[in-house]
């Protein structure tokens, strides 16, 4: 045989090679499914456990969540960037210090950089199956610019689930059953993911961002009870030290408690869709807020822990479950975590550092030696 001919043969085998160990990869590459509340701090039944002391905790119910974070991972010490809506969403998108993002910065005039690459469009240039429903990044210009400024939007099921107490309460005052209420509104929730499900390629790997904002004020005066059967006076030597521990303070922190209910019911629908269509157990399940509760003192736009400190759980099939991690983690560090996952390549001029190892470590409490430390900032919450 000649030296071309076998050059040929080679060359063809190479190429074989890498197309089908290309494929290969793109079958091990997990789904992503990411639910992110709005103004939802660290408030977690899960996290009743492993508190040590009376909270809010030992009220709120949230089974769905709670799955996650015993079959995967809960961290305990999962911060924001920045205690307020966009600039948060910012670092947390580009996977930099919220203050590296230009006049993404901010809250009131932001503008999305263009030339800040944003974790979600990078899966999708990598082959991923991209979709997003509710708020990703907002307020800015364009709403919602990192994920493709609406291209990807699954919502014509509806966006009634965003105010969930005031449009269940408002069907129950009309004649309307509770239970009908509700599931009305978790129709919604499906019907926008099925959207989103059917769209997808076959055999592409899906990642889907679901964001209501339910868990941001307003609610219903008195809908934690109304709604959920959250007594008010149960939170009695249950708050934050700092919250007066009044009648009028426990019912509005019930509510916010029962809008967060609200938001599990929703994850639930989405982990069952996923069970009966098969795809729960390739599907890495991430959980979490953009901060801390509104409209209480040293909460949302505050560097305390009551503004910075959010919920984190975390569900990767395949890999250790059942663990507490005690690391400190910045919500801009899932950026690099999901590239990785991913298998996309991670870009220049991110500061956020993946959770890959930690999350397949197999450890509990402090997993990382260098996880100690976590910078927050606040911005310029409201304009001039």
């Amino acid at each position: 045989m000649s030296r071309k001919a076998l050059m040929n043969r080679f060359v063809i085998a190479l190429l074989v090679f890498v197309v089908v160990h290309g494929h290969a990869d793109a079958a091990d590459r997990p789904n992503i499914l990411f639910c992110f509340a709005d103004d939802w701090g660290r408030y977690a039944s899960a996290y009743a456990k492993v508190d040590g002391k009376p909270s809010p905790n030992e009220v709120v119910k949230t089974p769905h969540i709670d799955r996650v974070a015993n079959e995967g991972v809960l961290f305990r010490n999962a911060f924001v960037n920045a205690p307020s809506c966009t600039p948060c969403r910012s670092a947390l998108l580009s996977g930099r210090y919220f203050f590296n993002t230009g006049r993404g910065a901010i809250l009131v005039g932001a503008v999305w950089d263009s030339n800040i690459p944003s974790w979600p469009l990078l899966l999708k240039d990598s082959g991923y199956h991209i979709g997003e429903t509710y708020k990703v990044w907002s307020p800015g210009t364009p709403n919602d610019a990192p994920f493709g400024a609406g291209k990807f939007a699954y919502e014509k099921a509806g966006g009634q689930y965003n105010n969930f107490s005031e449009n269940v309460t408002k069907m129950v005052r009309e004649g309307m059953p509770l239970d009908a209420a509700k599931q009305k509104l978790y129709s919604e929730v499906t019907g926008n993911f099925d959207a989103f499900l059917a769209a997808r390629p076959k055999d592409q790997p899906f990642c889907y961002w679901f964001g209501p904002t339910l868990v941001h004020r307003l609610w219903e005066k008195g809908s934690g009870k109304a709604l959920w059967n959250i007594e008010p006076d149960s939170l009695q030597g249950k708050l934050p030290k700092f919250l007066p521990d009044v009648p009028e303070v426990r019912e509005d922190f019930a509510d916010y408690l029962g809008e967060i209910q609200g938001f599990d019911a929703g994850v639930g629908l989405l982990l069952k869709r996923l069970e009966e269509i098969g795809e729960l157990d390739k599907t890495l399940v991430v959980i979490s807020g953009d901060h801390g509760a509104p409209g209480f003192p040293g909460g949302k736009c505050n560097l305390y822990d009551f503004g910075l400190g959010v919920t984190l759980a975390v569900r990767w099939p395949g890999q250790p479950g059942g663990r507490v991690v005690d690391d400190f983690v910045n919500l801009m560090d899932l950026a690099p975590t999901f590239l990785e996952a991913g298998g996309a390549k991670l870009p220049v001029g991110m500061n956020g550092r993946s959770l890959v190892g930690v999350l397949k470590s197999g450890k509990s409490g402090q997993v990382d030696p260098t996880r100690t430390w976590n910078i927050s900032g606040r911005e310029r919450h409201v304009g001039s």
